[in-house]
């Protein structure tokens, strides 16, 4: 880790190096939160969680090569070098950020309300095509998490692909404080975390706060589509790069043209879309190998960061060619003659919907099995009565459904479509018993639900069954 001496790491983080018995200019070579992770020459950061306290393994961690600890209270015995802090979560961030000024690397920072994960793949996939690419893993994207992939980073790496996810003011402010981008792209305005954020324009404040934080000359990539993001003019004295869904802009927006945009859209059911993408004067086509339309979007803020960062059409169409997708994230499972939509990991009014356009695109019959959505605040009931509405809409055939504010998911299919089969339950494993029999050899079937439900369980049962 370049420049990562404890001497260095104690100062960035404003500690006190204490045993260190003249190795406080030895680097180490990784920083951890799990005693379970450490190897040789890694330095242990003590984090209180709520389940269990790191102080607790700092004994273990010396016995298994480490070679410092990052602490809030002096180890007796003192078994080796330790920094002394007054919060670990807090040193953790500071070194985060001490660490990403090290590197000469360019990061890509992403936020937004849908699809942050989703289209960091994207970029990832296009990028890798010129560059050595790290990016974040997993649901590593807040203030403990955005820290440890940083951390991961090592001088072969040429990019860094950082998801920022936040559910309050300020705190991607923290965020975009340790990662610097080079890059900022926000994929869209929601309805996620209304419980703090209030409106779509807190989200709005909320996600720009990363403008502050920006290296010098740094880009902005925005969809051109969204009618709060379209409202943008400047950044850093420079108009975003803005892309979208044909040459037309909202009727709100500022900017004076889409930079990247798509146009003669297939779209091919569960095979994925086919689409040409517009870049300056140039175009060219792209098959996306993953279903739902809105992957479109993903696939033009890859284009518009590869475009960026110097790659030509050619690279770019195949980063978007190979993408993969990865679990909970409309991962296509195809096992006993069914399709199973696995979109678990999470889920707001937006994304439901477009998880239902993907069901509807499917041959045989269509089963969604759903659950409830978190951090709608007030208007929790209204936004799953509303997506009730849109499966209605859909032509969706069975719905099989779990909790309590999903009641309101299937009042409005009563109410809008009789003819669509419906099986409600209070609670997810009543369901899951009744869901295995009934599927059958030709069914498509979605997944969804916010993450606290843990739908993976219904998913994981299906596919065993």
């Amino acid at each position: 880790m370049k420049g990562m001496t404890l001497d260095a790491m104690a100062k960035a983080c404003h500690g006190i190096l204490i045993g260190a018995n003249e190795m406080q200019y030895l680097t180490a070579d990784g920083i951890v939160i799990d005693s379970r992770k450490v190897h040789d020459n890694y330095v242990f950061v003590a984090i209180r969680g709520e389940r269990t306290d790191g102080h607790n393994y700092i004994g273990q961690v010396f016995a298994d090569g480490a070679l410092a600890v990052v602490c809030e209270q002096r180890p007796e015995p003192l078994a080796g070098p330790c920094i002394l802090v007054s919060s670990t979560k807090q040193a953790l961030k500071d070194l985060a950020a001490f660490y990403r000024s090290q590197l000469d690397v360019k990061v890509v920072g992403i936020t937004g309300s849908v699809g942050k994960t989703s289209t960091k793949e994207m970029i990832a996939s296009v990028l890798a095509q010129k560059y050595r690419v790290h990016k974040t893993e997993g649901n590593y994207n807040n203030e403990v998490g955005l820290p440890l992939t940083i951390f991961k980073i090592r001088e072969e790496h040429q990019v860094a692909v950082l998801e920022m996810g936040i559910s309050d003011f300020h705190e991607m402010e923290r965020l975009a404080a340790i990662a610097r981008p080079d890059i900022g792209v926000i994929t869209n305005i929601g309805q996620s975390h209304l419980e703090d954020l209030h409106s779509r324009d807190g989200i709005l404040k909320a996600k720009t706060e990363m403008f502050g934080y920006l290296r010098e000359g740094a880009y902005v990539v925005l969809n051109g589509d969204d009618d709060k993001l379209c409202t943008i003019s400047r950044v850093q004295d420079k108009e975003p790069v803005f892309y979208g869904i044909g040459q037309q802009k909202p009727q709100p927006a500022v900017y004076s043209q889409k930079a990247v945009y798509a146009a003669d859209i297939q779209n091919n059911g569960l095979a994925g879309i086919d689409l040409a993408i517009h870049m300056g004067e140039t175009a060219f086509t792209a098959s996306i190998p993953i279903p739902g339309e809105h992957n479109i979007y993903n696939a033009l803020a890859a284009a518009a960061v590869g475009k960026v960062l110097g790659l030509t059409n050619e690279e770019i169409q195949s980063g978007i060619e190979h993408v993969q997708t990865i679990g909970g994230r409309t991962n296509l499972i195809r096992m006993n003659g069914m399709t199973v939509i696995d979109d678990c990991y999470n889920a707001n009014p937006v994304s439901m919907k477009a998880s239902l356009d993907v069901l509807a695109t499917a041959a045989g019959r269509t089963v969604a099995v759903l659950g409830d959505m978190g951090g709608l605040g007030d208007d929790a009931r209204a936004l799953h009565y509303e997506v009730g509405e849109y499966l209605a809409k859909k032509g969706i055939q069975v719905l099989f459904s779990a909790g309590e504010l999903s009641g309101q998911i299937v009042k409005a299919v009563r109410e809008n479509n009789p003819s669509c089969e419906i099986h409600e339950f209070a609670q997810r494993n009543d369901m899951i018993r009744e869901l295995l029999p009934y599927l059958q050899p030709g069914d498509a079937v979605l997944v969804k639900a916010s993450h606290f439900m843990e739908y993976s369980v219904v998913v994981e049962a299906i596919i065993t069954m």
